[in-house]
């Protein structure tokens, strides 16, 4: 049966497929090879490579969750990962990645819902890498449903392994024209972002409109084209809890532009504890 929650993941992907699916990497910046260089750079200073998981299986495999056209996955193939599972729902991104990762042959591009990507495809303990970077938390249903995104993290993860995971907070409800904000202008596209809090919506989810201005050349006219969909609110506070709940442990977090919060994340030593019985006698548990 469809849930609620499977109706309001199916819009994301629909505008993602339907829309913005072409627009991506140009938002980003329109040079793949770029964008995966500099991610190259930034996983490498958090930490994030092979030699950082120690065991027998550790350290050869690594996760993108939510890859899109693959800039993350191509980054951690570059870093020398073995294996890179790179996760999306979207075929048109996943359709560009397969044609950039050609030369590229660690990367696997999987068409899988991240909810149970790495229980359906990651053995527990194995990854010495998993990253979910971008919007890819916001697009989760639920709260319920990027709660248990983190405690499959910490299942998939090697004990000396390494994850990622970033977000826009979204909690803070902006107002007027601050809620109109640009993404990026080229001679020939213009595209913006507007933010909505309708009443018929909760206070974790805001709808999201994307206006994408082209034209074919500088003497022809602009044409708009437009499409909604709704994001999840998290805030970082809420987060972190989250993230210690499911047995993770911060080693290092920043914040960039537009609300962008990065998190790298190890799993938290587990420790032994003696609890009591009520008749009596003892056990060692882990905590």
């Amino acid at each position: 049966m469809t849930t609620a929650a499977d109706l309001v993941a199916d819009q994301a992907v629909d505008h993602y497929d339907r829309f913005l699916a072409e627009h991506y990497t140009w938002m980003l910046g329109g040079d793949l090879d770029a964008l995966a260089a500099r991610q190259r750079a930034a996983l490498a200073e958090w930490g994030v490579t092979p030699r950082s998981a120690i065991g027998t299986a550790a350290g050869s495999l690594a996760v993108d969750l939510g890859c899109g056209p693959g800039h993350a996955s191509l980054a951690l193939a570059a870093l020398g990962f073995d294996s890179v599972l790179a996760v999306d729902l979207s075929r048109p991104l996943l359709g560009e990645l397969a044609a950039h990762a050609a030369r590229s042959p660690a990367v696997r591009a999987v068409r899988a819902d991240v909810r149970g990507a790495l229980r359906e495809l990651v053995r527990p303990g194995s990854a010495g890498a998993v990253v979910c970077l971008g919007d890819t938390l916001t697009h989760l249903p639920t709260r319920g449903d990027v709660a248990a995104l983190f405690a499959d993290v910490a299942a998939a993860l090697a004990p000396e392994g390494t994850a990622v995971i970033s977000y826009r907070d979204l909690t803070v409800p902006l107002t007027g024209t601050d809620r109109f904000l640009p993404v990026r202008a080229t001679e020939d596209r213009i595209m913006t972002c507007f933010l909505e809090y309708p009443d018929d919506y909760n206070d974790y989810t805001v709808v999201v409109h994307d206006l994408i201005h082209t034209r074919a050349d500088s003497d022809a006219d602009w044409t708009l084209t437009a499409r909604s969909y709704r994001k999840l609110r998290l805030s970082h506070a809420w987060v972190l809890e989250q993230l210690r709940t499911a047995g993770l442990r911060v080693r290092h977090e920043e914040s960039g532009a537009g609300g962008l919060r990065t998190v790298v994340l190890e799993r938290a030593a587990r420790t032994r504890t003696y609890v009591q019985q009520e008749n009596g006698d003892g056990q060692l548990s882990d905590q």
